[in-house]
C-alpha cells in the first residue's frame, strides 16, 4: 500500500520546505499541533539568492528556537554605503540601534538548515520529491494528491498551507490569481571569493546612468555582487555571468584579479501579489503569497513573519482557545504590509537599477539630501528592519488606554523585565511564542485573567517597573496596554475572549 493511501490524517500540511514553510512548522509543531512538511524537490537546496536577514526575521527565528549561531556564523551590517564613482552620497548607519538589532548577511540555506535542525528536534521531517498535484477541499478538510518517484497518493489534512514559491502548484490548486509586473529585465549575480578591501561591515552601492552596482560581504571572505549589465551582455553561462560581473565591478570600482568564482545566477525582477490568502482550508505564505525585488533583503524576513502569524493563530483554533473566525485575521494584517514591502521595493528598485533621465533627476535633485536627514534615516531604518511594521486597527489591538508610547498593534517595546524567580531579562529575548504579561510587581491576577481564555501553559508573566499592563501577543506585538486602574483583569478577560472569538 501506498504511504499516502494511509488512513492517518494529519492537522496541518505544509507544502514547500523554504525558510516560510519550516518556520510554520516548526511553530505548530511546538505548539504540539501535527504537521505535515512536504516539498517537490529532492533535497535541500544549495545555492540561494536570499541573503539578508533583517532583525525582524531574526527576533522570529528567535522565538521559534531556531536562531542558534546564526547570528555568529554571519556577516553583521553596520551601515549601507551610496557612492558615485569614488565619492560617497549618502550612508545609512546602523550603529544607533539597538544592538541585537542588525542586519545579518547570511545565506538563506543556512537559514534553512538551521529551521531543518530545529524541527527535527521536534519531531518533525521534511518529505522531499514529494509534489502536491491535488486538492480538493470540503467544510472538513483538504484530500491532498502528491506524487513521488513511486507514484502518487493521496491522504487527508485539516489544513494546508502553500509556502511553495512564486511558482505554487498550491496557490494554482486552489485557483487564487497572482497578478504582478515585471520590474527589471535582466541582473547578474555572483558569489565570489577575493582578497579585496570593499566594506566588509556593510553594502555598498554604487550608482551609475547604467544602473546600480551592489557589493555584500559574505562570511568567510566572500562577496555578492549583483549589477544590471549593459543590454548587449549575453551572459549565459556561469562563465560569461562570472566575466560579465567581474568587468563590471573593475569599471565602476577599480578591483581587479581573478577572484574564486563560487555561484552565479541571471534573473529577472517581479512584483507579484495573490488576490487572497486563503481559500477556505487553504492558506498561502511568502513567495506563494507575494514576490518582489531582492534590493532590500524584504522577502525572506517577510515570509518568515507571515508563517509565524499564521502559526500561533491556526494552533489556538485546532487548540480550542480560539474560533475559526480568527484566521481572518491572518490576510487582514499580513497583505497590506505585503503591499506595502512591494511598493517600496519597487521604488528603490527603479530609482536605482536602469533609471530614465527622470529619475536620475529625483534621485539626485530631491531624493539624496533627504536621506541625509537623521528623521529620515530613522524611517528608513524601522522601514527595512522590518520593526516598524504594526497592526494597529486589527481586531486584536485594543483600543483605547495611554495615548502616548506604543499603541496596540505596534511592535512591543523591548523593556527590561524580571522574570518570576527574579532573574532579569529583556523582553524580546524572554518571549518564546507564548502570551505575555508584563505588569508591576503583584500583578498576577491579570497573567489568571488571561490563563483562563488561552489556558496556562501559554502564558508567559514577566514583572516591569512601569505602572501599565502589556499583554504582549505570541508573535511579539502589544495586544492590550492599560494602566491598572483601567477596567482590571476582567476586562483585559473580556477584551481578549472577543478578540479571539471566544
Amino acid at each position: 500500500m501506498d504511504a499516502y493511501d494511509e488512513p492517518m490524517r494529519t492537522q496541518v500540511t505544509v507544502a514547500g520546505a523554504g525558510p516560510t514553510g519550516l518556520a510554520l512548522a516548526a511553530g505548530l509543531s511546538a505548539r504540539g499541533v501535527s504537521v505535515r512538511v512536504v516539498d517537490a524537490a529532492e533535497g535541500p537546496a544549495t545555492t540561494s539568492r536570499a541573503l539578508g536577514l533583517q532583525p525582524r526575521g531574526a527576533e522570529v527565528l528567535g522565538r521559534l528556537g531556531a536562531l542558534g549561531g546564526l547570528a555568529a556564523r554571519a556577516v553583521g551590517a553596520k551601515r549601507l554605503t551610496v557612492k558615485e564613482g569614488g565619492r560617497t552620497v549618502f550612508r545609512l548607519d546602523f550603529t544607533r540601534a539597538e544592538a541585537a538589532h542588525r542586519i545579518l548577511f547570511v545565506s538563506q540555506t543556512e537559514v534553512e538548515a538551521a529551521l531543518r535542525e530545529r524541527l527535527t528536534g521536534l519531531g518533525g521531517t521534511v518529505e522531499w520529491g514529494t509534489g502536491v498535484t491535488g486538492a480538493e477541499q470540503d467544510g472538513d478538510g483538504v484530500k491532498v494528491t502528491v506524487a513521488t518517484a513511486d507514484g502518487t497518493g493521496t491522504f487527508g489534512t485539516d489544513w494546508l498551507v502553500g509556502c511553495d514559491g512564486a511558482h505554487s502548484a498550491v496557490r494554482d490548486l486552489a485557483g487564487i490569481g497572482f497578478p504582478g509586473t515585471r520590474i527589471v529585465e535582466n541582473l547578474l549575480l555572483a558569489d565570489l571569493r577575493a582578497d579585496w578591501t570593499f566594506d566588509r561591515e556593510g553594502s555598498t552601492t554604487w550608482l551609475g546612468a547604467s544602473g546600480a552596482l551592489i557589493v555584500m560581504p559574505l562570511p568567510d571572505g566572500a562577496w555578492r555582487v549583483i549589477t544590471e549589465p549593459a543590454h548587449d551582455v549575453a551572459a549565459v553561462t556561469a562563465t560569461e555571468i562570472a566575466a560579465a560581473v567581474r568587468a563590471d565591478l573593475a569599471a565602476r570600482t577599480g578591483a581587479d584579479g581573478e577572484p574564486e568564482v563560487l555561484w552565479t545566477s541571471r534573473f529577472r525582477v517581479h512584483r507579484r501579489l495573490a488576490d487572497t490568502y486563503r481559500s477556505g482550508r487553504v492558506f498561502l505564505a511568502g513567495d506563494a503569497a507575494h514576490v518582489h525585488s531582492p534590493i532590500g533583503a524584504q522577502g525572506m524576513n517577510t515570509g518568515l513573519a507571515d508563517a509565524e502569524n499564521l502559526a500561533w493563530k491556526l494552533a489556538a483554533v485546532i487548540g480550542g482557545s480560539a474560533s475559526p473566525s480568527l484566521l481572518h485575521t491572518y490576510e487582514a494584517e499580513r497583505r497590506p504590509l505585503a503591499e506595502a514591502v512591494l511598493a517600496n521595493t519597487s521604488t528603490v528598485t527603479s530609482l536605482l537599477l536602469a533609471p530614465t533621465r527622470a529619475r536620475r533627476l529625483l534621485r539626485d535633485l530631491l531624493i539624496r539630501p533627504l536621506l541625509r536627514l537623521p528623521a529620515v534615516q530613522k524611517g528608513l531604518w524601522r522601514l527595512t528592519s522590518q520593526l516598524g511594521q504594526h497592526y494597529r486597527g486589527s481586531v486584536l489591538a485594543a483600543g483605547g488606554g495611554p495615548r502616548r508610547g506604543p499603541r496596540p498593534g505596534d511592535r512591543a517595546p523591548n523593556l527590561t523585565c524580571r522574570r518570576q524567580d527574579g532573574a532579569a531579562t529583556v523582553l524580546h529575548a524572554a518571549l518564546d511564542g507564548r502570551w505575555a504579561v508584563v505588569a508591576p510587581e503583584g500583578a498576577a491576577d491579570y497573567t489568571d485573567a488571561v490563563a483562563g481564555v488561552v489556558g496556562s501553559d501559554d502564558v508567559l508573566t514577566l514583572a516591569h517597573d512601569g505602572r501599565e499592563v502589556l499583554l504582549v501577543r505570541p508573535d511579539g506585538h502589544l495586544a492590550w496596554r492599560r494602566d491598572p486602574s483601567d477596567g482590571g483583569p476582567a476586562a483585559l478577560a473580556g477584551w481578549l475572549r472577543a478578540a479571539l472569538g471566544r
